[in-house]
């Protein structure tokens, strides 16, 4: 594959990624439903979806862009901003605050030293990118990848 197409399999990945999300949630609204349903007629208890088959998909994707990350590396000389978008779940505990270390104090330096200033990084936002074909894609990266363009 050249660097066209890694970034166009890319870009079909994650639009792939968005279509199973939205899958992914009307398969949780329709199981709230049965269940709620079922306490009055049991039998649709049996119409709810426990495989996650959207879940599992996503996940084959998710690799396949870390796959697609490093050939991209390697062939094409640069990194080309594969984002990897997750559908979020929603957590079955709340998240536990973490453990913070208590700051050592540096030892003073004898010679004061000169660190230079870097230029502060771009940082990665979610985007709306417009292909040339008309279609768009979301993507979470610093500039929509060529040929597609942010839009307005």
């Amino acid at each position: 594959m050249d660097c066209a197409a890694i970034s166009a399999e890319v870009q079909a990945n994650n639009k792939r990624i968005s279509e199973l999300g939205a899958e992914e949630g009307g398969k949780v609204a329709q199981n709230v439903i049965a269940g709620a349903a079922g306490l009055i007629i049991p039998i649709l208890w049996f119409g709810m979806d426990f495989q996650n088959a959207a879940g599992k998909e996503v996940a084959a994707l998710q690799s396949r862009q870390q796959y697609l990350a490093t050939l991209a590396e390697q062939r094409c000389g640069a990194v080309v901003p594969v984002p990897i978008q997750s559908i979020p779940l929603a957590p079955s505990t709340p998240p536990q605050p973490a453990p913070v270390a208590a700051p050592v104090p540096a030892a003073p330096s004898p010679v004061p030293s000169v660190v230079p200033v870097a230029a502060p990084a771009a940082v990665a936002r979610e985007m709306d990118c417009v292909e040339p074909d008309g279609s768009t894609s979301r993507i979470v990266a610093t500039a929509c990848p060529p040929p597609s363009r942010p839009v307005p």
